[in-house]
């Protein structure tokens, strides 16, 4: 049955079937994209929405205007040293370890071309557009991440998936994209359910993500059945898994996607959010970076031999000033650090050229200065993994984009 029902129509009844609790306690409810595509190696994209402070993560400990700009936010946690100038913070020291081993690098002062208006949205459109344009009329609306699979021979038809609520940029455009969005309480009959599993049989993203919504809905009319209150769950209830699925969140997304990854998908990309810290930034990015360390660690812990041909980049909307401000966090910036891991990267050294925190180096006076385009480390690795030509980067996947000098950031 499920052959008869075209894209569309199937995109249509996945949307109106959904989970009925939190959206905290589903690991479906972040956009995850999924493409299959030729060849061995492995790329995983996380957009880390919010503006994460670059400055925070990788803390230019070596350059005497850090404590002057930033008194609280310089002494707070206990940072490991990273090379003897810059050094981790100590919330994501669960990646530490890669360090070591040579599967974790920064790039330091990157930035989109997007300057001086610090929208979140726009800065995020931009990022996953992939463009040096401006936002608005005539912009780019596509992501550069189906522009490089429209690049690539032999990507089939039905290549690519969103899972979650929204839509990403990053794969819109000319491929195939099938949506299934949790947005409504799933309350199926049992004649609902077999038409589903029939929908879903022969499609293994979808029939995991299905299987998952029912299960979740069997436990609601459970806990009516046994008189937990209306929706099936006691406030309690509900509340330890609002708790619990917030915490694991990173880390059922990062399984999904190796999962993924370790069979015919090549390609994945998903967002963590929560980097928006205005104020007592401490307390904000210990909750996120342990969400990015978690993702990170789970996804080498999942794919296995596969994570040797395999590179992660985490990248951001922009940064955050210089200066910290007067509670305790940092505002919207310009230049920040592109996190990137994997087997297949060749780490253990942060990348980039720093320009410095003096006065006269900052960017407007205020942020860190963009002294390299980070979509430049994503071409390079895009090249090297898949062997995309760099005319084809720089004017059809990143327009307007010079690659300039190989950074070598691939062993």
């Amino acid at each position: 049955m499920a052959s008869l029902i075209n894209p569309t129509r199937r995109k249509f009844l996945l949307r109106g079937a959904a989970l009925g609790c939190s959206a905290a306690a589903s690991p479906f409810m972040t956009p995850i994209t999924l493409a299959a595509m030729p060849g061995d190696n492995r790329l995983v994209v996380i957009i880390l929405r919010g503006a994460m402070d670059g400055l925070d993560v990788v803390r230019p400990v070596g350059d005497e205007d850090f404590g002057f700009y930033r008194p609280t936010l310089s002494e707070a946690g206990n940072p490991s040293d990273l090379d003897g100038y810059f050094a981790l913070n100590e919330h994501l020291s669960a990646l530490a370890p890669m360090w070591d081993k040579g599967e974790l690098a920064f790039a330091h002062a990157v930035s989109t071309p997007y300057r001086d208006k610090r929208s979140h949205f726009d800065g995020q459109d931009l990022l996953e557009a992939g463009t040096g344009m401006d936002v608005g009329v005539g912009a780019v609306r596509d992501g550069w991440l189906n522009r490089m699979l429209s690049s690539v021979p032999d990507v089939t038809a039905k290549t690519a998936f969103a899972v979650g609520r929204e839509d990403m940029i990053l794969l819109n455009g000319e491929n195939p994209v099938s949506s299934w969005s949790p947005n409504a309480r799933l309350d199926l009959s049992p004649q609902g359910k077999r038409l589903l599993q029939q929908l879903y049989h022969g499609d293994a993203l979808f029939q995991e993500a299905g299987n998952t919504a029912t299960e979740l809905a069997e436990l609601l009319d459970m806990g009516s059945e046994n008189g937990l209150g209306d929706g099936g769950m006691s406030d309690a209830m509900m509340n330890s898994m609002m708790s619990a699925g917030k915490a694991a969140r990173a880390k059922a997304l990062a399984r999904f996607a190796g999962e993924r990854l370790n069979e015919e998908t090549r390609i994945a990309a998903f967002s963590i959010g929560g980097w928006d810290t205005h104020q007592k930034q401490a307390k904000g990015i210990k909750r996120a970076l342990g969400e990015l360390g978690d993702a990170v660690t789970t996804l080498k812990e999942t794919l296995g031999v596969n994570w040797g041909k395999t590179a992660v980049l985490a990248m951001t909307e922009f940064g955050r000033t210089a200066r910290e401000n007067g509670s305790a966090g940092a505002d919207h910036g310009t230049a920040g650090v592109m996190l990137m891991a994997g087997g297949a990267v060749r780490g253990g050294k942060i990348y980039g050229d720093w320009p410095g925190l003096g006065e006269s180096a900052l960017y407007d006076n205020r942020d860190l200065m963009p002294t390299m385009d980070v979509r430049a480390f994503a071409a390079h690795t895009m090249r090297g993994l898949f062997s995309i030509e760099q005319g084809a980067l720089e004017r059809a996947i990143f327009p307007g984009l010079d690659m300039g000098a190989d950074p070598r950031i691939l062993l």
